[in-house]
């Protein structure tokens, strides 16, 4: 029997670290651990007497059009027992544009340094964790922001260069230096170049973005939040998500020494983004999952499954691409939303990326690649896992609108129907007063409700809703939700933490020094009970049914484009009814239409596919009993959708 790739992948490494570790064993292990092959790394280093220092490293760019190339700030914090040893570490690297603008993690912390300049507090808990364990951890300024040369250019060639050069540096392919100016070389003659990146939302996306480049010497990322394309953050088949573009952005971040320098950075960031939602050149730079054939490294991937910042088509569209072109990799799915694992699930994060680590960079047999490749949590605080994700057994499955006995209360099945729904832009709604009043006909919304399932049904992957309008207008907007109708009690994504709420009592999490604390407040679970939940969502402007680049429409003129819903993971249980909402624009989530068009549905020509675990046969079985009286009084969710965020960054 052929043995798969993905364990061909792990029983070489395997064979080279078992030789590998066997060579060094007296003096990299502690005694407890040689007498055999390691499983875990422990912390045996000093983190007070840590080596902290700070190099400068020439991105071969000049972002900023100044006559040079551009320099970035790498500040390393690293034991120092190995080099006096002459044994050789890896790295654990977080490239950012936070550390001095806007502060990263839960408490927002910031780089601060001593007055040689090297760094004293390294935000988060990774070197303060790892650098015990035999670990370097880098923090780098991404071009233009803290310390670093050149321009921030929203995740194009600028930003990605800034990281991908570090691991060239650290495979002594790139040059770097002592100073941000001065002449004097400084080489990384103390890794093995062996490099992990990891990161929240904008730092998560260049992990993303250089594993994207297939550079040699990364092993692993561990994207959390992370954007796979920009233009999906910025916009959803023409629609647009926020009411700014990349250059605000760019700007927010900027170090004043770009700010000087980078007009002609920001104009091209306003010339090649345009409001009107249309894909361009520069939007083609900043989409890492064409380029996901390139991957080398394996990727452990987690975000929020109500992430309405970064939001989930992002992990979607970049987990089947890596899937399709056969990466390793593994997935944590939270009921939150921008939130970091550390301050969903603090401790089995940390144990897990612990393992992770040890396995990708130390070469440890842990059993780490033995296990579910998903964690997913079903409620809050409650977990479960799949071997695979999605499930070997989820298939496509096609369901279709009907009308039902009043206007915009329809229902949803396996068979093609007939007729017409209609509805009305109100761009003062948004999908929880449309989920709220299911079962009552309102102007804004047509819904379609299944029969109350007798068995549970389990959605798992990225949905798609294709539908066929007329609209009144020239312009028009269109939002499609998957709701489940009924009783939970589940995290309260909406509200200020996201799913999560702080409190005042700290955990440690490695040694602290003076100026740098392994200490961070607790947080659990924000809980509120619910009617219902939208679980996935998707949005398009129909003037872009047949390009990505958006047209004026006809009214009166049928068009059919598909929306592509957010991925998720998500049960809906026995008792409870799956609903699909079809509406214009939704409030907070996508910006109006220049109009408030009415469109009509041609149900004949509206249909959902849904990624079913046991398919249409699932659902057939779960819908099969009787069919339930509307309820007549309004639902009960959550808080409508805030204003969306403008910064895939730290703060909520």
């Amino acid at each position: 029997m052929p043995i798969p790739a993905r364990r061909m992948r792990f029983m070489t490494w395997r064979s080279l670290a078992t030789a590998a570790t066997a060579a060094l064993m007296a003096a990299f292990l502690t005694p407890a651990a040689a007498h055999g092959a390691p499983r875990e790394s422990t912390p045996v280093y000093s983190y007070d007497n840590a080596i902290r220092e700070s190099v400068w490293v020439d991105t071969g760019l000049d972002g900023d059009s100044d006559g040079k190339t551009d320099r970035v700030a790498v500040d390393i914090v690293r034991p120092r027992e190995p080099a006096q040893q002459g044994r050789k570490i890896p790295v654990i690297m977080d490239a950012s544009p936070y550390y001095s603008c806007c502060g990263r993690g839960n408490e927002s912390q910031k780089k601060t340094y001593d007055a040689n300049g090297n760094v004293v507090q390294m935000p988060l808990f990774y070197d303060n964790y790892f650098v015990p364990r035999g670990y370097a951890f880098v923090g780098v300024d991404l071009a233009g922001t803290n310390r670093s040369d050149g321009c921030v250019d929203v995740g194009g060639r600028s930003d990605i260069q800034s990281a991908k050069a570090v691991i060239d540096w650290l495979n002594g392919r790139a040059k770097g230096y002592t100073s941000r100016t001065g002449t004097t070389s400084a080489k990384a003659s103390w890794t093995n170049g062996r490099t992990g990146m990891i990161g929240k939302s904008w730092d998560g996306t260049i992990a993303n973005g250089v594993a994207a480049t297939g550079v040699k010497g990364l092993k692993t990322i561990v994207p959390i939040s992370a954007i796979s394309s920009w233009y999906d953050y910025y916009f959803a088949k023409g629609a647009p998500l926020y009411d700014s573009g990349p250059d605000w952005l760019s700007d927010y971040v900027d170090s004043p020494d770009a700010r000087a320098k980078c007009a002609a950075v920001q104009q091209k960031l306003v010339d090649e983004a345009p409001r009107t939602g249309d894909w361009t050149s520069l939007w083609t730079e900043r989409d890492y999952v064409k380029d996901a054939s390139k991957v080398r490294a394996s990727v452990f991937l987690v975000h929020g499954m109500q992430d309405l910042n970064v939001r989930t088509k992002n992990y979607g569209q970049w987990w089947d691409a890596l899937a399709k072109n056969g990466v390793e990799r593994k997935i944590w799915l939270s009921q939150t939303g921008h939130v970091d694992p550390f301050d969903f699930r603090r401790s089995a994060w940390v144990d897990t990326l612990h393992r992770w680590f040890d396995h990708e960079l130390l070469g440890y047999d842990n059993g780490i690649d033995d296990e579910p490749m998903a964690d997913i949590e079903r409620h809050p605080d409650q977990w479960v896992t799949s071997s695979v994700w999605p499930p070997r057994s989820t298939a496509t499955t096609t369901l279709r609108p009907g009308t039902g006995p009043q206007a915009g209360v329809g229902t949803l099945g396996l068979r093609t129907a007939s007729g017409t729904e209609a509805f009305t832009d109100n761009p003062q709604l948004s999908e929880t007063d449309w989920a709220a009043h299911i079962d009552q006909s309102t102007s804004e919304k047509a819904g379609f409700v299944t029969k109350p399932l007798t068995k549970d049904l389990r959605l798992s992957g990225s949905s798609k809703v294709t539908v066929t309008a007329t609209p009144t207008t020239s312009t028009a907007h269109l939002s499609a939700v998957l709701v489940d109708l009924g009783p939970d009690t589940i995290r309260d994504y909406a509200a200020g933490g996201e799913g999560i709420t702080t409190g005042t009592d700290r955990t440690c999490w490695g040694p602290s020094t003076t100026g740098d604390s392994s200490c961070y407040k607790v947080t659990q679970a924000k809980k509120t009970a619910a009617d219902y939940t939208v679980f996935s969502r998707g949005w398009a402007d129909l003037g872009n049914y047949a390009s990505d680049k958006g047209v004026p429409l006809t009214p009166g003129k049928a068009y059919t484009i598909t929306l592509d819903l957010a991925a998720s993971d998500h049960v809906v249980p026995a008792g409870h009814r799956l609903a699909l909402i079809v509406a214009g624009t939704d409030k907070d989530l996508i910006d109006p239409p220049s109009s408030t068009p009415t469109l009509k549905l041609d149900l004949s020509r509206t249909s959902a596919r849904v990624p079913l675990v046991g398919g249409a046969e699932a659902f057939a079985r779960a819908t099969a009993g009787a069919a339930a009286a509307p309820n007549a009084g309004v639902l009960d969710g959550v808080q409508a959708p805030r204003t969306a965020h403008r910064i895939p960054g730290e703060t909520r």
